[in-house]
């Protein structure tokens, strides 16, 4: 099994910055891709970032030049640099990994529990 744990998640107002980090633990073999998705109330989860092992990323338009996102493959650590924020940023973000696992050879979805970003006008 794996286990993500967010940190980062708080309060902030228009046009400032916060850093989300995710750790991952437990039985990892590799870790492929991670990402960050995010949650709105009354809407559904949708994909703000991703990075595959190498490095490669993707972003939603929303969020193309204020949001970076990174990783530390030594680590099994995520982060997602946001900047410039919106008070239409504010949702929970939700940690996101594609992990091979000791015990089971085959790839499986692991998700965080989130943290709540709130982004005040």
């Amino acid at each position: 099994q794996v286990q993500l744990v967010e940190s980062g998640g708080g309060l902030v107002q228009a046009g400032g910055s916060l850093r989300l980090s995710c750790a991952a633990s437990g039985s990892i073999f590799r870790i492929s891709t991670m990402a960050w998705y995010r949650q709105a109330p009354g809407k559904q989860r949708e994909l703000v970032a991703g990075v595959t092992r190498g490095g490669s990323t993707n972003y939603a338009d929303s969020v193309k030049g204020r949001f970076t996102i990174s990783r530390d493959n030594a680590k099994n650590q995520v982060y997602l640099q946001m900047n410039s924020l919106k008070p239409e940023d504010t949702a929970v973000y939700y940690c996101n990994a594609e992990a091979i696992t000791i015990s089971n050879p085959g790839k499986s979805n692991y998700w965080g529990q989130g943290t709540q970003v709130t982004v005040s006008s």
